[in-house]
């Protein structure tokens, strides 16, 4: 339930980053700007959704305040400084940074899904157990 619902909004980031992608390649400066407007904003609200309401429900079901969540907020700050980066390239017409900054922050999207859905998921659906559909609920509502 939980990890359905957080592994689906990654693959929506994913499209979304896609999609920025290859209008980036393609040198359009207004349709890259827009996409990536998009898909920063489905990004954002990705991160809010976990830092307002599944970590702190995780770390104080679990006790776990320096485990999985600490580093997960670590690395969505590193999202963050690059997507800060990506937006100063745009706005300096700088394609060719913005593209390497995008592959930059490819990389560690896909390392920390892949951290979130194999690990940190599953924990919170043992974590929460029956309650989950509670939790769900709230991170719906950010």
């Amino acid at each position: 339930m939980i990890s359905d619902f957080l592994t689906d909004d990654h693959r929506h980031c994913d499209a979304l980053f896609a999609h920025t992608e290859a209008v980036a390649g393609d040198g359009d400066g207004a349709a890259t700007d827009a996409a990536f407007a998009q898909f920063r904003g489905a990004l954002e609200h990705h991160l809010e959704m976990e830092e307002t309401v599944l970590f702190p429900a995780f770390e104080e079901r679990t006790g776990m305040q320096g485990g999985p969540t600490a580093v997960m907020r670590m690395e969505h700050e590193q999202m963050r400084a690059l997507l800060a980066r990506l937006h100063a390239a745009l706005a300096a017409d700088a394609l060719d940074d913005f593209l390497g900054f995008l592959e930059t922050l490819n990389i560690l999207i896909q390392q920390h899904n892949m951290k979130e859905e194999q690990m940190l998921y599953p924990m919170s659906e043992r974590a929460f157990g029956a309650e989950a559909p509670s939790l769900l609920e709230r991170m719906q509502q950010v």
